[in-house]
């Protein structure tokens, strides 16, 4: 029963908190595109970070002594995991996008950028260093940012929901967290292009896949910083890797990171993390 309760006021403070912000922000005509977004759409990635912390304190009062605060590198093989596995899909997307010829990479970025930030040239550390060279790095920066987001998901929601069931419990926590995003899907229509209303159906699915790796990383090594890097590096390394390269062309909502393809390698990593009984029902011990 304080499960529930807590899970409750978590939703409704998670929800609340960010929808409200995001639908400011859109009445001003402040876009996901606008510069100014840069800034204040930041605030929302942190709502279930304050949800997860006033339900623990003052609604459950349980603590946070599971809340995976600690990093517990002697764990560091699933970090690395974490980091470069968004790599590994981007190119497993890259190359089927060219064998299924879906569309071609354009190496010289001009492609994508003159979309997104028209005028300019694409930014000066993605042309001169090898690509996957800036994003791999960003990542450590971001995943403090991520953390706004993953101390709620990973570092709560997920250990409630079916806490026995780790599959049930992903797939679950990832369709709630797909139906966070809507508005931003709605309003920005970046990820999915021209077809934002596929993109309500596309990124739960996607969603339901990254949850169960990333609730998978929370459960090894008992930390969040885990699944705050996982989630960093989808979006610094494997969203902009394939955003650069693909963006502009067509057949884009196949392409993006929370994409069509991507379900493959992600589909089959997630078989195989439920088949070879890799998916624990309790947390690691953090260190």
């Amino acid at each position: 029963m304080q499960d529930r309760k807590g899970i409750i006021v978590f939703l409704l403070i998670a929800f609340g908190l960010a929808w409200g912000i995001w639908l400011v922000l859109f009445s001003l005509g402040i876009t996901p595109r606008d510069l100014r977004f840069q800034l204040w759409g930041t605030f929302p990635g942190f709502a279930p970070a304050i949800a997860a912390i006033i339900v623990r304190k003052w609604v459950t009062r349980e603590g946070f002594g599971d809340a995976g605060l600690r990093p517990n590198l002697k764990t560091w093989r699933y970090y690395l995991v974490a980091w470069l596995m968004p790599l590994v899909v981007a190119c497993i997307v890259t190359g089927l996008a060219v064998m299924l010829r879906l569309s071609m990479p354009d190496p010289t970025l001009q492609r994508a950028y003159q979309i997104l930030t028209p005028g300019d040239p694409p930014p000066p550390l993605l042309v001169n260093l090898p690509l996957p060279v800036f994003p791999l790095i960003l990542t450590f920066v971001t995943t403090f940012l991520i953390w706004g987001e993953e101390f709620g998901w990973r570092g709560y929601l997920q250990l409630r929901l079916f806490a026995e069931r780790p599959v049930l419990a992903g797939a679950a926590t990832g369709l709630i967290w797909g139906v966070w995003h809507a508005p931003m899907i709605l309003a920005s229509g970046d990820q999915y292009a021209a077809t934002p209303w596929l993109g309500l159906i596309v990124f739960p699915i996607s969603a339901v896949l990254l949850s169960i790796i990333w609730g998978w990383l929370r459960l090894k090594t008992g930390s969040v910083w885990s699944a705050s890097m996982a989630h960093a590096a989808t979006n610094s390394v494997g969203s902009l890797i394939l955003v650069s390269l693909f963006y502009g062309g067509p057949n884009w909502t196949f392409l993006a990171y929370y994409g069509v393809l991507a379900w493959l390698p992600l589909g089959v990593f997630c078989l195989w993390l439920v088949s070879s009984g890799q998916l624990p029902t309790r947390l690691a011990k953090p260190l």
